[in-house]
């Protein structure tokens, strides 16, 4: 089958989906404390996509962007694991915020609420806090501090760049493929 040369007209995000321990928990969370709308619940006893029996509730709480982060709520009171082989700080999900004092004023809230939180963290390009939901998902929020035309010279370079860790990762499996060897 040839491939269509257009890519995927992909517009944006529509929601980021990830089980939940408790809905009613996370809805505090995710409405009360960081301030995004529980605007639809779906409750079913068999998957759509699968078919297969599985009670649970599904929860969409609505970005000012018309986006959703959403959670899955299958009853069993179970939390999703993190990843065995993955540090804990690698997954997460970026939310943008505004300004830099929009990061002090949500670290200020979150901290009254009792979640540690990380930063504010200086990454050149971005502020950012770090800390995690109910359900183990870390979440960053963030905001650029660097104009429009910083972030378009570093897309000039961005294929560049990636060829060059591409290459630099070969030698560190080399590397690392010799020390196992010693």
């Amino acid at each position: 089958m040839p491939m269509d040369p257009l890519p995927v007209p992909v517009r944006g995000l529509h929601h980021f989906a990830w089980r939940c321990r408790d809905s009613e928990e996370t809805r505090r969370f995710w409405e009360d404390l960081l301030g995004l709308p529980l605007v639809h619940v779906i409750k079913n006893d068999h998957v759509p996509s699968t078919g297969e029996y599985c009670p649970y509730v599904h929860i969409f709480f609505q970005m000012r962007d018309g986006s959703y982060i959403a959670f899955f709520d299958l009853g069993d009171d179970v939390q999703a694991e993190p990843s065995p082989n993955t540090p804990a700080w690698v997954n997460h999900i970026a939310l943008r915020v505004d300004s830099v004092d929009d990061l002090r004023s949500a670290k200020a809230r979150l901290e009254a609420a009792g979640v540690q939180v990380l930063g504010i963290t200086d990454h050149h390009i971005i502020d950012s806090i770090y800390f995690f939901d109910p359900n183990g998902i870390r979440v960053e929020l963030t905001t650029p501090t660097v104009p429009p035309a910083e972030m378009e010279a570093h897309a000039r370079v961005a294929h560049a760049e990636l060829e060059a860790w591409t290459q630099r990762k070969a030698l560190l499996r080399h590397e690392r493929a010799g020390a196992t060897h010693a």
